[in-house]
């Protein structure tokens, strides 16, 4: 990772951080499949993606750089989630834009520079990137609720009162209790009953899932539907679309949130239909590399 002493130059680049930004895996904050979130930066959905650096320059202006060094910036975050220091320098061929601003909110900034503001806008630049609103319920919050789900999902499914998959679940497909979170401040789940218990399925509980039972007849855009690793041998499936987002278990239930429910994280037991579509979701979901 470049050091401050090391941003002289106008062109250099102090490293905070970096994502990746592919089919399999981006950031789900920026749009619902991996085209809307190229759109959201300006870039051609490319299908070997892309990765993004984020850092300051020697003025402490924002910048984004976006690479096509995907294995890179892969084994970069790998190292440093590892707690292992590693150098990303990306080489000046890899680089395939430049863009002001961050798209993601970062809460470091390079020491010895100036605080991060955006640079200095010149004639003809884009504006600056910048996170998308979270704070209120819509889309983003919605998305980066079902990505805590994801992460942390042991504490939010003793939450429920459904029954373990080997139990007698009488929830059922038809059947499921919500539970209300603040879900953008990823506090963790709201305690266990909160929220109003339902005999049935919402209607936008029942349009997400056949809009993703959909997904499985006609293939949706890249990265709509994404699958990864869980214990045990199941999978982790990630789906999203208009106003709902999704994340379940291939050995467990599901939990979905909608843009019309705010703050809403409504599970949904396995019953007889759910294993089949979990099943299905999994052979059309992009898997990372």
């Amino acid at each position: 990772m470049a050091g401050a002493e090391e941003a002289v130059e106008d062109d250099a680049l102090y490293v905070l951080t970096a994502v990746l930004l592919t089919p399999a895996q981006f950031p789900s904050v920026l749009g619902d499949d991996y085209p809307a979130a190229c759109r959201a930066l300006g870039l051609e959905p490319y299908a070997e993606g892309y990765g993004l650096v984020l850092g300051q320059d020697a003025d402490g202006a924002r910048w984004t750089v976006v690479v096509d060094d995907v294995s890179l910036v892969a084994v970069a975050i790998a190292s440093w989630d590892c707690g292992m220091e590693y150098d990303l320098s990306p080489d000046e061929r890899s680089m395939v834009a430049a863009l002001p601003g961050w798209p993601l909110a970062v809460a470091v900034a390079a020491p010895d520079l100036p605080s991060p503001h955006d640079p200095a806008p010149e004639e003809g630049d884009r504006p600056p990137l910048a996170p998308p609103d979270t704070d209120r319920w819509g889309p983003a919050q919605r998305r980066l609720g079902a990505d805590e789900i994801a992460l942390q999902w042991a504490r939010w499914r003793e939450q429920t009162d459904l029954d373990a998959p080997d139990g007698t679940d009488t929830a059922e497909a038809s059947g499921a209790s919500e539970a209300s979170v603040a879900a953008s401040q990823a506090s963790g789940p709201a305690e266990a009953g909160a929220g109003t218990a339902s005999g049935g399925l919402s209607q936008g509980v029942r349009r997400a899932l056949g809009e993703a039972r959909a997904y499985t007849e006609s293939a949706p855009p890249p990265g709509r539907v994404r699958s990864s690793f869980a214990p045990g041998g199941a999978r982790t499936i990630r789906a999203d679309g208009p106003g709902w987002s999704m994340v379940a278990r291939t050995d467990d239930i599901a939990f979905v949130l909608l843009d019309e429910e705010p703050g809403e994280v409504i599970p949904v037991g396995r019953g007889a239909e759910l294993p089949g579509l979990l099943e299905a979701l999994e052979q059309v979901a992009v898997h990372p590399a």
